[in-house]
């Protein structure tokens, strides 16, 4: 899953002409889709020429599904990969409407290892505005494939890219009263897809660490609901702290040394948080109703959480201390499982109204409401983490109660289901990999 020993260097061009700024603005409601040529990666020997029409492939594949990139078809290219290696002759471009332009090559080293090279140019100014190599071992070649995406979507939106990254999520199958939920982890485009629990023990709500490979999650093992740590890379588990009653919806902090969570004992649910190192739980609130489903901000400084204390489930925000705690929701409906954006201007909920159900957001002070998605059964919000693309999962109506992932980018066009290999909920997104 990891690359490890991976290199990187600066690509430059002799002669380069002056850098142009093509750049799509991610924050307009639609985005006519930048018409981009990805060709094969040139390679001399067949396996070198099998990689770098795989990696074409993913970078094509990742760039099509932000909704941003329209990849032309290659059956329309003049210039061959070969050619285009030694310089692109932007005519050729030009006349099938590319607006921009990806190549690059594969060699084989003496020690197994391949290098990648690339380069990004604007066709219309005849400029190259990113030129990278790579070297590692072959078999990551599709996370390198991943990486090349995030530099092309950087330097064209302005915004970090990301697709170099992954999903856990709750993996369902059998009847719909009679699941097996099962942890799952996959890269964000479906592949690499392994479970991570063999399903003897339900799980929900698992939730990644932003600064290790570590997952938080809800099971209940021997029937006692209880919140665990998972460790993707050796596969431990650790049961975190001994509360009586029932812990759930665990989160992690910003800075990966914290989970916040609830704890239900004797018909009351507070929130907690428990530092890792020390593992002292503190408690956050102290009300008769519930509170639940709490997520720090990026910064640290404060968490929101919802509540049904004013009668109804709704989104309140507090300092990370605890004091403070002041409702935000105040539109028409149900508001519930907020969580704050990696960029920190935005926090997205569920909302509940009329029999729909609908994916939305709001800023920290509760303003600028806008719903995103609506549909029979629209839940569980997780952010990427440049925060420009929120995933979710949608249940159908019917006797089978189909469950898919769903992602939505944050203007509320390109709706697109996440290809699971079953039904598929409770997603989480995990940082750009190390």
């Amino acid at each position: 899953m990891l690359v490890g020993m991976l290199t990187l260097l600066v690509l430059a061009f002799s002669a380069m002409p002056a850098r142009a700024e093509l750049r799509i603005d991610v924050t307009r409601g639609t985005v006519e889709p930048l018409p981009i040529a990805i060709s094969e990666f040139f390679g001399v020997a067949p396996e070198e020429t099998d990689v770098g029409r795989d990696i074409a492939d993913v970078i094509s594949a990742n760039l099509e599904r932000s909704g941003l990139f329209r990849p032309l078809d290659r059956k329309a290219f003049i210039q061959s990969a070969a050619s285009i290696d030694v310089r692109p002759r932007f005519s050729d471009w030009r006349v099938i409407n590319a607006t921009a332009l990806v190549n690059g090559s594969v060699e084989s080293l003496q020690d197994g290892r391949i290098q990648v090279q690339f380069r990004l140019w604007d066709v219309f100014a005849e400029a190259q505005m990113v030129g990278l190599v790579y070297t590692t071992e072959r078999s990551n070649w599709r996370r390198i494939a991943h990486i090349i995406s995030d530099a092309v979507y950087k330097r064209l939106t302005g915004e970090s890219g990301y697709f170099d990254t992954r999903i856990v999520y709750v993996a369902e199958s059998g009847k719909k009263n009679e699941r097996v939920k099962r942890l799952a982890i996959m890269d964000q485009d479906g592949a690499n897809h392994r479970f991570l629990t063999d399903g003897r023990a339900l799980v929900l709500t698992p939730r990644f660490s932003p600064t290790q490979q570590e997952i938080t999650y809800l099971s209940y093992f021997n029937n006692k609901p209880r919140v665990y740590l998972f460790n993707v890379q050796t596969g431990r588990r650790e049961l975190l702290g001994e509360f009586p009653g029932m812990t759930f919806a665990p989160r992690f902090s910003a800075d990966g040394n914290s989970v916040v969570m609830s704890h239900a004992r004797e018909g009351n649910t507070d929130i907690y948080v428990m530092d890792l190192r020390t593992r002292q739980p503190i408690r956050l609130t102290s009300h008769p109703d519930i509170d639940t489903s709490a997520t720090f901000s990026p910064d640290g400084s404060q968490i929101t959480f919802e509540s049904d204390r004013s009668g109804s489930q709704q989104i309140y925000v507090m300092n990370a201390d605890g004091s403070d705690q002041r409702r935000i929701s105040f539109g028409k409906g149900r508001y519930a499982t907020p969580v704050w954006s990696p960029r920190g201007d935005l926090i997205a909920f569920t909302k509940q109204r009329g029999g729909k159900f609908h994916i939305g957001v709001m800023r920290p002070d509760g303003s600028g409401e806008r719903l995103l998605t609506e549909s029979f059964l629209d839940e569980g919000p997780t952010w990427s983490p440049n925060g420009r693309v929120i995933m979710f999962f949608r249940q159908e109506p019917g006797e089978e109660g189909r469950v898919n992932l769903y992602s939505i980018d944050l203007t509320g066009y390109n709706l697109r289901r996440v290809v699971t290999p079953g039904f598929a909920s409770d997603p989480a997104w995990s940082p750009l990999n190390p």
